[in-house]
């Protein structure tokens, strides 16, 4: 892909790249994403991603995950520093631990096309199991995979990223999960206190990060601090000291509209809500500007493709259907 495609995004100038204390903004890596899936399938394009994230890649945080004293220890310090590889308001990786299995399921509430969805998902789960195997110093196979997408045409990438033909498609969150006992087992390279050492560094870094803002992010992060009632756009451009004119033509400049930035803040607020606490659904209807509940329920459908319900029984917030 031409180089000049990237060179305009914010944080890919040199001096940014190379220097750790630069974090590159959300908006850049979707963007990337998205080239990526213009040239070929979601699939290959994770397998592709996957194939060249040499250990290191990710800084600290692939050391926190191959470091630890068991792989297993490596998932728990990877997800509470998840921070340090992706926007922690949008990105979540989850672990479930039954006893005999640990699932990790990657959630993302980002808006994202349906196939740069696919793709960063399904990338992510591979990742994962790419770590893994390096920390156990041997690949390590998967029990069950679920991807949160329909069955592409071909599964080869697929089979060939997670190790296994074994793989379920159209479910509502992507999730891996291995045996307890491939994972709770000592990490044959890992010296001694090196993961205290890790997460102080891991620490240090996400205080010390420079994080890169276009004018589009400055104007989500006023869009965000506007409360819990739907935001007036008066209030936004007087946060951003300029006339309500001037700021929906810098919308549509990137793209954008009030409107639309105002429904994926209003969607943001509604799923980290069903998610994240109990709050009865009328509650969380009226915080987040809703007439009634069903005006919210019709929402959550048309953008996950699932029930209220469900995504309160722990379902994440963007499956398939969502991604739009």
């Amino acid at each position: 892909m031409p180089d000049e495609q990237f060179e305009d995004l914010l944080g890919m100038a040199p001096a940014h790249l190379t220097g750790d204390r630069f974090r590159t903004p959300s908006t850049t890596n979707i963007r990337i994403w998205e080239l990526l899936t213009t040239r070929a399938p979601w699939t290959e394009v994770a397998l592709l991603m996957a194939r060249r994230a040499e250990l290191g890649t990710f800084g600290v945080w692939d050391y926190l995950l191959t470091s630890a004293p068991t792989p297993l220890q490596g998932l728990r310090d990877a997800a509470h520093y998840v921070a340090a590889i992706g926007d922690a308001g949008t990105e979540q990786l989850l672990i479930t631990e039954d006893g005999g299995h640990v699932t990790l399921s990657h959630a993302n509430a980002a808006e994202l096309t349906y196939e740069t969805a696919s793709a960063i998902r399904s990338f992510s789960l591979g990742l994962l199991r790419r770590r893994l195997g390096e920390a156990l110093g041997r690949p390590v196979t998967p029990v069950r995979v679920a991807v949160a997408a329909t069955s592409p045409r071909s599964h080869g990438a697929l089979a060939e990223l997670y190790g296994t033909t074994a793989i379920e498609f159209g479910v509502p969150i992507s999730s891996i999960t291995f045996r307890t006992a491939d994972l709770d087992v000592p990490s044959p390279h890992a010296p001694p206190g090196l993961s205290d050492l890790l997460r102080g560094h891991a620490d240090r870094y996400l205080d010390e990060a420079v994080p890169l803002y276009s004018w589009i992010d400055e104007f989500r992060l006023a869009l965000g601090a506007e409360g819990p009632d739907s935001p007036a756009l008066r209030t936004v451009a007087q946060r951003l000291a300029m006339s309500t004119r001037t700021l929906q033509r810098r919308l549509e400049a990137y793209g954008t509209t009030w409107s639309a930035e105002l429904e994926a803040e209003r969607r943001t607020r509604v799923l980290r809500m069903l998610r994240t606490t109990d709050l009865p659904l009328g509650s969380v209807a009226d915080r987040t500007g809703y007439a009634d509940v069903r005006a919210m329920r019709r929402a959550v459908r048309r953008w996950t493709g699932h029930t209220s319900t469900d995504l309160r029984r722990g379902v994440a917030p963007e499956g398939p259907e969502g991604a739009s």
